[in-house]
């Protein structure tokens, strides 16, 4: 039986949270001002405090950094592509995705910052900063990706802050908030033409600053002469584990929402197969970067480059290493490739089980390679030969990514997460409206 209007706009607006949910939302605020406190004893001790040194001086928090970009850069272009190609079927996915983009790229903006050592000197990059750095490169798109992928989360909840606005009629003191956020959107043709080129535009401006901000983030790293860094292929390479990571965080978090708001009817397992198959084309895409990222320096065997792959491969790193690479890469191919494999339950653990491969990915990106710089580590103390994250860097990572998850989590209680209004015209309710009128 089809359901009518009301029915469907009850069922897709915010909903109060659970006493579940409520918890959910008491434990991440209480990690993530756990973190606060850890940062603050971290900027009034300095840097010293943590495990980096002269020679690993980026670790979890870059590796964190890395993550975020990644995580954010597929949120954005899988809503910018599918607004573009106009595929149906991935109407309900595309709000979560541009939820994930924006609390992901706030919070590599965040980590940058807790890298710092002298924080207060941020804006020195904006009045001092110099074209010829790639520093500056990054604080660019990130700047303008962050702005863009609000606007592109914002702008297509026009139409649904009108509909709740006159659904919540009898609340003046919502429907007063919900009538400023719509910016008096009315549903005439004159908004519906200029709303759908906006968009347009927007997807189609996002695509290469998606592109571009992970492409520069691999150039920081690319552009540093070090064994395991000096390489032309780290900005595909980049991209290819990002689309990864990203789209492994999409399902993760569309099977939390299905199940917390019981979202089965618009949140299907067509869906899942849907992802589920993008997932394992994403990975084998990957694999074959991984393959050229690493076979290529073990064919050349230079000295520098034979001792990071030896500690990739069989060394200190290589449990790390191994384990990355079959769970998160190998597992999730052989898995996703059968059907049953694709159902939402089992693609939900495969989904984590990525996510959590992609952040240890980040790591071993980062320190090995800081560990075996071309100068000999000859004649310095013993810590600096290795490097191992102080509790107080697990503290305040762990409270970042916790502060994401209280992102995702909050917008998803206050914004209609399953586009309502795009629902209401694939039923058709619309159209019947539209009749009635003449």
């Amino acid at each position: 039986m089809m359901k009518s209007k009301s029915e469907i706009i009850k069922e897709l607006a915010p909903r109060k949270f659970s006493r579940l949910g409520m918890l959910w939302v008491g434990l991440l605020i209480a990690v993530s001002g756990g973190s606060a406190l850890a940062y603050a004893f971290q900027l009034k001790e300095g840097l010293v405090i943590t495990g980096m040194r002269d020679y690993a001086l980026w670790g979890i928090y870059i590796s964190n950094f890395v993550f975020f970009v990644a995580v954010s850069l597929v949120g954005s272009l899988i809503s910018a592509i599918l607004h573009l190609a106009r595929v149906e079927w991935s109407e309900p996915l595309a709000r979560i995705a541009e939820i994930i983009a924006v609390a992901a790229i706030i919070m590599a903006g965040l980590t940058i910052i807790i890298d710092m050592g002298r924080p207060e000197r941020l804006y020195f990059l904006f009045t001092h900063g110099r074209l010829q750095s790639p520093i500056i490169w990054d604080v660019i798109v990130i700047s303008t990706y962050l702005v863009m992928s609000s606007l592109l989360l914002y702008y297509p909840l026009l139409p649904d802050f009108a509909i709740l606005k006159k659904f919540y009629k009898d609340k003046p003191k919502l429907n007063r908030w919900l009538s400023r956020l719509s910016l008096n959107w009315e549903h005439n043709e004159a908004q519906k033409k200029i709303y759908s080129k906006s968009i347009r535009v927007l997807s189609i401006l996002i695509i290469p600053v998606g592109f571009g901000i992970h492409t520069v983030t691999a150039w920081l790293f690319a552009t540093t002469y070090r064994p395991g860094w000096d390489s032309t292929n780290f900005g595909p390479y980049f991209i290819a584990g990002a689309f990864v990571a990203g789209a492994a965080s999409v399902i993760a978090v569309m099977y939390v929402i299905r199940r917390a708001y019981r979202l089965e009817e618009y949140i299907t397992d067509f869906h899942f197969d849907k992802m589920g198959k993008l997932l394992v084309l994403l990975c084998l895409i990957y694999l074959y970067f991984n393959i050229n990222e690493y076979l290529v320096p073990a064919y050349k065997t230079t000295v520098d480059e034979a001792e990071h792959l030896r500690g990739l491969f069989t060394g200190e790193f290589s449990t790390l290493f191994w384990l990355v690479t079959v769970a998160g890469l190998l597992v999730p191919i052989v898995v996703l490739a059968f059907k049953k494999g694709r159902k939402p339950f089992v693609l939900f653990i495969i989904s984590v089980l990525v996510v959590l491969a992609g952040w240890w990915k980040r790591y071993l990106i980062v320190t090995p390679t800081l560990l075996h710089p071309f100068l000999p580590v000859e004649g310095v103390p013993e810590e600096w030969h290795h490097y191992v994250p102080t509790a107080l860097e697990w503290t305040i990572t762990g409270g970042n990514l916790a502060t994401a998850l209280l992102i995702i989590t909050l917008l998803v209680r206050y914004l209609p997460v399953i586009p309502i209004q795009q629902t209401l015209e694939s039923n058709g309710l619309e159209q019947e409206q539209e009749e009635r009128k003449l």
